[in-house]
């Protein structure tokens, strides 16, 4: 799968992606500094999935009615250190082959 990772995304989820075979370009070395605007633009123009642990994108997406339709995953969880953020991160991106289109928050468990 194509992924754009923003810049608040660990290199170590990033580096992990792209060992399992994803494409990722991660916006804090292709541009860092960007809007969140640009950002979402960019995943569009460039067909990726956004990774993010962003909550704004969600405003960006449904409040301003922004393009978003390649898809967003949000991550809503809190770990230790970028590490284990990584297993995580590659652990639920396997789960799935049909992260385009959607937008998607994933959470800690209960």
């Amino acid at each position: 799968m194509r992924f754009l990772a923003n810049e608040n995304f660990p290199l170590d989820a990033v580096e992990a992606l792209g060992q399992n075979g994803h494409d990722v370009l991660w916006i804090r070395v292709e541009s860092p500094g960007i809007s969140d605007c640009e950002v979402l633009s960019r995943a569009q123009a460039e067909n990726r999935i956004l990774l993010t642990f962003d909550k704004d994108f969600g405003e960006l997406a449904f409040r301003s009615r922004l393009p978003a339709s390649v898809g967003i995953i949000l991550f809503r969880i809190r770990v230790p250190s970028a590490s284990v953020v990584a297993e995580k991160v590659a652990k639920v991106i396997s789960l799935r082959d049909d992260w385009y289109g959607h937008f998607t928050v994933i959470r800690p468990l209960a």
